[in-house]
Protein backbone atom coordinates (compact mmCIF):
# COMPACT_ATOMS: atom_id res chain seq x y z
CA UNK A 1 0.00 0.00 0.00
CA UNK A 2 1.28 3.48 -1.13
CA UNK A 3 2.35 6.02 1.74
CA UNK A 4 0.63 9.26 1.69
CA UNK A 5 2.64 11.62 -0.56
CA UNK A 6 3.95 15.13 1.91
CA UNK A 7 7.80 14.97 0.35
CA UNK A 8 7.62 16.24 -3.56
CA UNK A 9 10.80 16.72 -5.82
CA UNK A 10 10.77 18.91 -8.95
CA UNK A 11 13.24 18.59 -11.27
CA UNK A 12 13.26 22.13 -13.72
CA UNK A 13 12.25 25.21 -12.43
CA UNK A 14 11.08 26.69 -15.78
CA UNK A 15 7.49 27.56 -16.17
CA UNK A 16 6.12 24.16 -16.08
CA UNK A 17 8.43 23.02 -13.30
CA UNK A 18 7.54 26.10 -11.12
CA UNK A 19 4.17 25.86 -11.82
CA UNK A 20 4.14 22.49 -10.11
CA UNK A 21 6.26 23.26 -6.98
CA UNK A 22 4.20 26.47 -6.54
CA UNK A 23 0.70 24.35 -7.05
CA UNK A 24 2.24 21.04 -4.48
CA UNK A 25 3.27 23.67 -2.18
CA UNK A 26 0.01 25.81 -2.13
CA UNK A 27 -1.58 22.13 -1.17
CA UNK A 28 0.80 22.07 2.32
CA UNK A 29 3.48 19.77 0.76
CA UNK A 30 7.18 20.21 1.65
CA UNK A 31 8.74 21.02 -2.29
CA UNK A 32 12.36 21.17 -3.19
CA UNK A 33 12.54 22.37 -6.71
CA UNK A 34 16.31 21.24 -8.57
CA UNK A 35 17.63 23.40 -11.14
CA UNK A 36 21.16 23.39 -13.07
CA UNK A 37 22.94 25.49 -10.74
CA UNK A 38 22.52 27.98 -7.73
CA UNK A 39 21.70 30.76 -10.33
CA UNK A 40 19.16 29.03 -12.17
CA UNK A 41 17.67 28.28 -8.86
CA UNK A 42 17.33 31.59 -7.70
CA UNK A 43 15.59 32.17 -11.09
CA UNK A 44 12.73 29.41 -10.42
CA UNK A 45 11.93 30.94 -7.33
CA UNK A 46 11.75 34.30 -8.44
CA UNK A 47 9.01 32.57 -10.88
CA UNK A 48 7.52 31.21 -8.43
CA UNK A 49 7.45 34.40 -6.06
CA UNK A 50 5.58 36.58 -9.09
CA UNK A 51 3.34 33.96 -9.84
CA UNK A 52 2.06 33.93 -6.28
CA UNK A 53 2.01 37.68 -6.07
CA UNK A 54 -0.39 37.78 -9.18
CA UNK A 55 -2.29 35.69 -7.30
CA UNK A 56 -2.33 37.77 -4.84
CA UNK A 57 -3.32 40.94 -6.78
CA UNK A 58 -6.12 38.85 -8.55
CA UNK A 59 -7.63 38.23 -5.42
CA UNK A 60 -6.96 34.24 -5.53
CA UNK A 61 -4.65 33.93 -2.53
CA UNK A 62 -4.61 35.54 0.32
CA UNK A 63 -0.92 37.27 1.43
CA UNK A 64 -0.51 34.72 3.98
CA UNK A 65 -1.27 32.15 2.02
CA UNK A 66 1.04 33.35 -0.34
CA UNK A 67 3.99 33.80 2.24
CA UNK A 68 3.43 30.10 3.56
CA UNK A 69 3.51 28.21 0.24
CA UNK A 70 6.80 30.09 -0.82
CA UNK A 71 7.96 29.10 2.82
CA UNK A 72 7.83 25.85 1.79
CA UNK A 73 8.99 25.31 -1.28
CA UNK A 74 13.30 24.92 -1.10
CA UNK A 75 15.43 25.73 -4.18
CA UNK A 76 18.55 23.98 -4.78
CA UNK A 77 21.23 22.96 -7.81
CA UNK A 78 21.78 19.72 -6.87
CA UNK A 79 19.77 16.49 -7.43
CA UNK A 80 20.90 15.29 -3.48
CA UNK A 81 18.54 17.40 -2.55
CA UNK A 82 16.19 14.92 -3.75
CA UNK A 83 16.97 11.92 -2.12
CA UNK A 84 14.82 11.51 0.68
CA UNK A 85 11.45 12.62 -1.66
CA UNK A 86 8.75 10.14 -2.06
CA UNK A 87 7.70 11.85 -5.71
CA UNK A 88 9.76 13.26 -7.90
CA UNK A 89 8.44 15.22 -10.84
CA UNK A 90 10.64 15.93 -13.42
CA UNK A 91 9.66 19.00 -15.92
CA UNK A 92 13.25 19.47 -17.78
CA UNK A 93 13.55 20.57 -21.58
CA UNK A 94 11.44 18.22 -24.05
CA UNK A 95 14.48 16.49 -25.13
CA UNK A 96 14.61 12.28 -24.70
CA UNK A 97 18.05 12.65 -24.08
CA UNK A 98 18.24 15.28 -21.25
CA UNK A 99 15.05 13.57 -19.61
CA UNK A 100 16.61 10.16 -19.57
CA UNK A 101 19.99 11.23 -18.22
CA UNK A 102 17.87 12.83 -15.38
CA UNK A 103 16.16 10.04 -14.98
CA UNK A 104 19.33 7.49 -14.86
CA UNK A 105 20.64 9.98 -11.80
CA UNK A 106 17.12 9.93 -10.03
CA UNK A 107 17.16 6.20 -9.82
CA UNK A 108 20.59 6.04 -8.30
CA UNK A 109 19.59 9.44 -5.89
CA UNK A 110 15.98 8.67 -4.76
CA UNK A 111 16.54 6.47 -1.59
CA UNK A 112 13.03 5.19 -1.37
CA UNK A 113 12.52 2.41 -3.48
CA UNK A 114 8.78 2.86 -3.36
CA UNK A 115 9.23 6.43 -4.17
CA UNK A 116 7.25 7.38 -7.67
CA UNK A 117 9.45 8.95 -10.21
CA UNK A 118 7.26 11.05 -12.67
CA UNK A 119 7.91 12.79 -16.22
CA UNK A 120 5.65 15.82 -17.09
CA UNK A 121 6.65 14.95 -20.81
CA UNK A 122 4.45 16.23 -23.73
CA UNK A 123 4.79 13.69 -26.29
CA UNK A 124 7.63 11.31 -25.14
CA UNK A 125 7.18 7.77 -24.62
CA UNK A 126 7.13 7.06 -20.52
CA UNK A 127 8.42 3.48 -21.39
CA UNK A 128 11.71 5.08 -22.45
CA UNK A 129 12.24 7.13 -19.07
CA UNK A 130 11.25 4.07 -16.95
CA UNK A 131 13.75 1.98 -19.17
CA UNK A 132 16.31 4.50 -17.73
CA UNK A 133 15.62 3.23 -14.39
CA UNK A 134 15.64 0.11 -12.15
CA UNK A 135 12.12 0.76 -11.49
CA UNK A 136 9.90 0.92 -14.60
CA UNK A 137 7.11 -0.34 -12.13
CA UNK A 138 7.33 3.38 -10.24
CA UNK A 139 7.47 5.52 -13.48
CA UNK A 140 4.35 7.23 -14.70
CA UNK A 141 3.55 10.09 -16.71
CA UNK A 142 1.86 13.23 -15.24
CA UNK A 143 1.18 15.57 -17.70
CA UNK A 144 0.53 19.07 -16.52
CA UNK A 145 -0.74 21.96 -18.59
CA UNK A 146 0.52 25.64 -18.64
CA UNK A 147 -0.36 27.89 -16.37
CA UNK A 148 -0.23 25.13 -14.27
CA UNK A 149 -1.88 26.96 -10.78
CA UNK A 150 -4.61 28.13 -13.35
CA UNK A 151 -5.08 24.49 -15.43
CA UNK A 152 -7.14 21.85 -13.83
CA UNK A 153 -5.95 18.89 -15.91
CA UNK A 154 -3.83 16.57 -15.33
CA UNK A 155 -3.02 13.38 -17.89
CA UNK A 156 -1.82 10.03 -15.48
CA UNK A 157 0.32 7.79 -18.22
CA UNK A 158 1.35 4.46 -16.96
CA UNK A 159 3.72 2.82 -19.74
CA UNK A 160 3.50 -0.80 -20.18
CA UNK A 161 6.14 -1.75 -17.03
CA UNK A 162 3.70 1.14 -14.66
CA UNK A 163 2.35 -0.62 -11.67
CA UNK A 164 -1.44 -0.36 -11.08
CA UNK A 165 -0.33 0.91 -7.75
CA UNK A 166 1.57 3.53 -8.86
CA UNK A 167 -1.27 4.96 -10.99
CA UNK A 168 -3.35 4.68 -7.80
CA UNK A 169 -1.23 6.46 -6.27
CA UNK A 170 -0.73 9.12 -8.42
CA UNK A 171 -4.26 9.62 -9.34
CA UNK A 172 -5.49 9.99 -5.61
CA UNK A 173 -2.20 12.42 -4.95
CA UNK A 174 -3.12 14.62 -8.12
CA UNK A 175 -7.39 14.76 -7.35
CA UNK A 176 -7.11 14.63 -3.34
CA UNK A 177 -3.79 16.62 -2.71
CA UNK A 178 -3.54 19.00 -5.71
CA UNK A 179 -7.39 19.22 -6.55
CA UNK A 180 -6.92 18.33 -10.34
CA UNK A 181 -8.95 16.64 -12.46
CA UNK A 182 -7.34 13.28 -14.44
CA UNK A 183 -7.94 12.08 -17.29
CA UNK A 184 -5.90 8.63 -18.42
CA UNK A 185 -3.97 8.18 -21.51
CA UNK A 186 -2.45 5.56 -22.87
CA UNK A 187 1.69 5.90 -23.30
CA UNK A 188 1.36 7.21 -26.93
CA UNK A 189 3.28 10.10 -28.25
CA UNK A 190 0.83 13.29 -27.43
CA UNK A 191 -1.33 11.34 -24.99
CA UNK A 192 -4.94 12.24 -25.18
CA UNK A 193 -4.60 16.12 -25.48
CA UNK A 194 -1.97 16.97 -27.45
CA UNK A 195 -2.76 14.35 -30.06
CA UNK A 196 -6.34 16.37 -30.66
CA UNK A 197 -4.38 19.66 -30.51
CA UNK A 198 -1.14 19.88 -31.64
CA UNK A 199 -3.01 19.40 -35.71
CA UNK A 200 -5.10 22.06 -34.95
CA UNK A 201 -2.34 24.23 -34.36
CA UNK A 202 -0.44 23.10 -37.12
CA UNK A 203 -3.15 23.62 -39.23
CA UNK A 204 -3.50 27.49 -37.95
CA UNK A 205 0.14 28.14 -38.78
CA UNK A 206 0.48 26.32 -42.38
CA UNK A 207 -3.02 28.59 -43.09
CA UNK A 208 -0.78 31.55 -42.22
CA UNK A 209 2.58 30.40 -43.82
CA UNK A 210 0.54 29.79 -47.24
CA UNK A 211 -1.03 33.45 -47.25
CA UNK A 212 -4.64 32.00 -46.99
CA UNK A 213 -5.43 34.30 -44.06
CA UNK A 214 -2.94 36.68 -41.56
CA UNK A 215 -2.27 35.27 -37.99
CA UNK A 216 -4.62 38.08 -36.65
CA UNK A 217 -6.90 36.75 -38.70
CA UNK A 218 -6.97 33.46 -38.29
CA UNK A 219 -7.14 34.01 -34.45
CA UNK A 220 -9.91 35.94 -34.24
CA UNK A 221 -11.69 33.32 -36.43
CA UNK A 222 -11.95 31.14 -34.09
CA UNK A 223 -12.38 33.30 -31.20
CA UNK A 224 -15.13 35.04 -32.33
CA UNK A 225 -16.81 32.48 -34.72
CA UNK A 226 -15.98 29.30 -32.07
CA UNK A 227 -15.50 30.74 -29.12
CA UNK A 228 -12.49 29.11 -28.02
CA UNK A 229 -11.10 31.90 -25.84
CA UNK A 230 -7.75 32.41 -27.38
CA UNK A 231 -7.60 31.97 -31.00
CA UNK A 232 -4.56 28.81 -32.35
CA UNK A 233 -1.44 31.08 -32.93
CA UNK A 234 -1.76 32.88 -29.72
CA UNK A 235 -1.74 29.84 -28.05
CA UNK A 236 1.25 28.06 -30.15
CA UNK A 237 2.80 31.22 -28.89
CA UNK A 238 1.75 30.86 -25.13
CA UNK A 239 2.57 27.48 -25.27
CA UNK A 240 6.25 27.76 -26.96
CA UNK A 241 6.89 26.81 -30.53
CA UNK A 242 10.14 25.19 -29.73
CA UNK A 243 7.64 22.63 -27.91
CA UNK A 244 4.78 22.64 -30.38
CA UNK A 245 7.30 21.84 -32.61
CA UNK A 246 9.15 19.13 -30.73
CA UNK A 247 5.53 17.45 -30.16
CA UNK A 248 5.22 17.61 -33.54
CA UNK A 249 8.03 15.70 -34.59
CA UNK A 250 7.66 13.37 -31.83
CA UNK A 251 4.01 12.82 -33.40
CA UNK A 252 5.17 12.48 -36.59
CA UNK A 253 7.61 10.16 -35.66
CA UNK A 254 5.66 7.68 -33.86
CA UNK A 255 2.46 7.68 -36.38
CA UNK A 256 4.19 9.02 -39.93
CA UNK A 257 1.08 11.17 -40.61
CA UNK A 258 1.68 14.34 -42.56
CA UNK A 259 -0.91 16.59 -40.26
CA UNK A 260 2.21 16.01 -37.78
CA UNK A 261 5.09 17.28 -39.22
CA UNK A 262 6.11 20.19 -38.21
CA UNK A 263 5.52 23.24 -41.13
CA UNK A 264 8.80 25.01 -42.51
CA UNK A 265 7.64 28.17 -41.08
CA UNK A 266 7.37 26.77 -37.64
CA UNK A 267 10.88 25.16 -37.84
CA UNK A 268 12.34 28.68 -39.48
CA UNK A 269 10.64 30.33 -36.72
CA UNK A 270 12.54 27.78 -33.89
CA UNK A 271 15.84 28.41 -35.94
CA UNK A 272 15.50 32.08 -35.53
CA UNK A 273 14.56 31.90 -31.51
CA UNK A 274 11.17 33.33 -32.21
CA UNK A 275 9.23 31.38 -29.22
CA UNK A 276 6.12 32.81 -28.89
CA UNK A 277 5.47 34.73 -25.03
CA UNK A 278 8.70 33.67 -23.91
CA UNK A 279 11.04 35.68 -26.46
CA UNK A 280 8.62 38.64 -26.86
CA UNK A 281 7.70 37.56 -30.58
CA UNK A 282 6.66 34.40 -32.46
CA UNK A 283 3.33 35.28 -34.46
CA UNK A 284 2.64 37.88 -32.70
CA UNK A 285 4.69 40.50 -30.60
CA UNK A 286 4.81 40.49 -26.89
CA UNK A 287 5.69 42.78 -24.25
CA UNK A 288 8.53 40.99 -22.17
CA UNK A 289 8.19 43.33 -19.00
Amino acid sequence: MNAVIHRVGVVGGGQMGSGIAEVCARAGLDTVVCEADAAAARGARERVAVSLERAVQRGKLDRLSAEDALARIVFTGSLDDLADRQLVIEAVVENADAKTEVFHALDKIVEDPAAILATNTSSLPVMRLGMATNRADRVVGLHFFNPVPVLPLVEVVASLHTAAATVTAVETFVRDTLGKTVVRSQDRAGFVVNALLIPYLLSAIRMAESGFATAADVDAGMELGCAHPMGPLKLADLIGLDTVASIAESLYDEFKEPLYAPPPLLQRMVEAGLLGRKTGRGFHTYDRG
